[in-house]
């Protein structure tokens, strides 16, 4: 086979794929972009983690609104990070595009790493110009790239998700995979859920009484040194555990929860199979039989936290929009474990000459399905980013050249008229303004709130609000056109109870 995977020289080169097939995958994604309405980001959320970066980077605040500390991020780390771009340069683009760059290729190289031992565990040895040919198709996989230029924290979950699960297959140093677990809930708190797999391989390994005691205690150890200053930085902030967007989201998409759990849980599992997710399918569930013949309990522990993390999602926030992002973190190791098991089954299709047709077939259906997600990707991220610029970056704009500098402003979307409208904010949604949770979707309670608050503005696309919009005169509507296209809406700008 020539050289070895596990050696430097075949690790830099690893890299070096990872890197380059990064570089042009998401660069292409961003010259698409740039021939629409970019440089942009795809979702209104990425403006959130760009105030606060700012913020934090020219003030040396830890607040969306100067002067106010929050918890408003879901993703500190991830802010912190991107508060590094402002000290070189106020372009809040480049900064993160290199970071969701950089992000992306770590994803390729460790979702590689986690296919050669899947494929080492079911007794087959891949080849090195297939781990080579493997990490180049991670990042050239469609929700990967469309994640490495949102401008959020998704991909970089995802990486920690990926070393942990990574560092289970072969004698963990504990507390190593402690911290990083711990170090993982700075950038999502459901990070947590990483405790699972580790405490699974523990209990079922091999180790003398003693001795596994001592590994729970370092795992433990290195766990409680992030997790604990991360609770008493949130409780600081916001007088509670949690980050606000931990409730918030909870309580806006409480609805989804009266839907059988069973068709919540399908609806969350199409979403990894949208793309070449569903050619490996096969080769997941060969995994997993694999992994149960041989007793592999790291190999286990992989597809059971992707399994759960999935199930939790539709236990407790089914939500499936943008192309799941929520539940991003989990593709790839659904994607690495496809992967070896295909392998494994390829490597067994030998004999007979309809056997080694069917080989190349499948092989070949899955380069195909990938390359023509990934176009279709990137005319996806084109178009998201327009409707962010069209409707959210747009109202924004207006607002801060058509309203008073000490104007209160409502809305759902704070992302946007954040960090360029520059207004007081009451946020709909409850990220920043968590004292709307409790009545977060009844609009009379809402609408007693902003009169209370005495709101001066409301920014909201209309169907999101019938009822409030009602309590207001029209002032501008953003005519995008992305948005109607797709059938949706274009965002409106009401000055709040003109008869008050």
């Amino acid at each position: 086979m020539g050289e070895s995977p596990g050696s430097k020289f075949s690790y830099t080169r690893l890299w070096l794929v990872g890197l380059l097939a990064a570089g042009l995958s998401l660069g292409m994604y961003l010259i698409f972009s740039d021939f629409g309405r970019g440089p942009g980001f795809p979702l209104d959320d990425a403006w959130i983690h760009q105030t606060y970066a700012r913020n934090f980077a020219e003030r040396g605040e830890w607040a969306y609104f100067p002067g106010e500390a929050s918890a408003g991020s879901t993703s500190p780390l991830w802010s912190a990070l991107l508060a590094i771009g402002y000290l070189i340069s106020q372009s809040p683009y480049a900064w993160s595009y290199l970071l969701g760059f950089l992000t992306l290729a770590g994803v390729s190289v460790m979702g590689a790493l986690l296919v050669g031992k899947a494929t080492r565990a079911s007794g087959v040895e891949l080849p090195l110009v297939v781990l080579w040919a493997v990490t180049a198709g991670f990042a050239l996989e469609w929700h990967l790239v469309w994640a490495a230029g949102s401008g959020m924290e998704t991909l970089l979950a995802t990486l920690i998700a990926l070393v942990v699960l990574n560092t289970l297959q072969a004698r963990p140093r504990w507390f190593y995979a402690g911290g990083l677990i711990g170090l993982g809930i700075w950038i999502r708190p459901d990070l947590l859920t990483l405790l699972g797999p580790a405490l699974m391989v523990l209990a079922l390994s091999d180790s003398p009484g003693r001795l596994k005691l001592g590994h729970i205690g370092q795992l433990i150890g290195g766990f409680a040194g992030f997790f604990f200053p991360y609770l008493a930085f949130n409780r600081m902030l916001a007088g509670s555990w949690w980050p606000n967007t931990f409730y918030a989201k909870q309580a806006e998409y409480a609805i989804e929860l009266q839907s059988p759990w069973v068709a919540r849980v399908l609806e969350q599992a199409i979403l990894p199979l949208t793309g070449v997710g569903a050619i490996l399918l096969p080769g997941f569930l060969s995994v997993v039989l694999v992994g149960l013949r041989r007793k592999n309990w790291a190999l286990l522990a992989s597809v059971l936290w992707a399994v759960g993390y999935l199930v939790l999602y539709a236990s407790r926030l089914p939500v499936t929009y943008q192309y799941g992002r929520y539940v991003m973190p989990m593709m790839p190791v659904y994607f690495a474990l496809g992967m070896a098991g295909m392998w494994g089954i390829v490597a067994h299709l030998s004999a007979g000459l309809w056997l080694r047709v069917a080989r190349q077939v499948w092989m070949l259906s899955g380069v195909i399905v990938l390359a023509v997600f990934w176009l279709r990707g990137a005319q996806v991220y084109q178009r998201d980013v327009a409707l962010i610029e069209e409707e959210m970056v747009a109202s924004a704009r207006w607002i801060a050249q058509h309203t008073p500098a000490n104007a209160l402003v409502a809305a759902h979307d704070i992302g946007a008229l954040g960090y360029f409208g520059q207004r007081r904010l009451i946020d709909l949604a409850g990220l920043v303004s968590p004292e709307v949770i409790p009545f977060i979707r009844d609009e009379t309670r809402l609408a007693a709130f902003l009169d209370e608050n005495k709101a001066d503005y409301l920014v909201t696309f209309p169907g999101w609000y019938p009822g409030l919009i009602q309590h207001g005169e029209l002032l501008y509507v953003s005519g995008g056109q992305v948005a109607p296209a797709i059938g949706g809406e274009n965002m409106r700008v009401y000055r709040w109870r003109i008869s008050r």
